[in-house]
């Protein structure tokens, strides 16, 4: 099997990190958090000959979702995200964009729980549910290829803020220790923001390890 290639777009105003993986020599892509230009990201995407297969939420901020509705408008791919998440997608107060930007809401094609498997083509993902950024937040964890995309639960040498709506610290230090520090130390990891890291640095020079 190619290898799994892991691109990245950096937009918005929080410098959001979206992240699309597809196998070497395929045109097909999982896109990760479509930030805020999901037309953008649309055409960048359709100049390289690919086309979105998949859109995943790793969890309803504002800066992850804004671009959402335009890319599967223009795509025609499914929207996925956690259940817990549900109240962060349809609340523009929860979901921070009532006061940072324009209020937004939205649904998903599929909600998706701890543990499940999902599979696109050749590629699959385990849904780790790491509740702490949000009550919903969420890893997708490519095991074949040893690649976590984080989102804002875990950061190189840091972790996400727990003071918006919905957060929890507890949750947050539990959800590192439970669910992604107990992962092969050479796992390659992927924020929502910042640089990418592994879990053997995090767990060496992360704070909250």
């Amino acid at each position: 099997m190619a290898k799994l290639k892991i691109g990245r777009i950096m937009l918005g105003m929080c410098q959001t990190n979206c992240y699309f993986l597809y196998r070497e020599g395929e045109t097909k892509v999982i896109f990760i958090d479509p930030a805020d230009q999901g037309k953008y990201i649309y055409d960048k995407l359709a100049e390289k000959g690919f086309s979105v297969e998949a859109i995943l939420l790793t969890h309803g901020h504002f800066d992850h979702i804004l671009g959402a509705k335009a890319l599967r408008e223009l795509s025609g791919a499914k929207i996925y995200a956690t259940e817990a998440d549900k109240v962060l997608l349809q609340d523009p107060y929860v979901n921070v964009s009532a006061q940072w930007a324009k209020p937004y809401t939205m649904e998903a094609d599929e909600y998706i729980r701890d543990g499940q498997v999902l599979t696109f083509g050749d590629i699959s993902c385990k849904v780790l549910v790491t509740p702490g950024h949000t009550i919903g937040s969420c890893c997708f964890y490519f095991e074949e290829d040893g690649i976590l995309i984080s989102g804002d639960t875990l950061f190189q040498e840091s972790v996400g803020r727990t003071d918006l709506p919905t957060g929890s610290m507890s949750k947050l230090v539990r959800s590192l220790q439970e669910k992604l520090f107990v992962l092969p130390e050479e796992t390659a990891v992927y924020p929502g923001h910042g640089n990418p890291t592994s879990i053997g640095y995090e767990k060496k020079y992360n704070p909250y390890a």
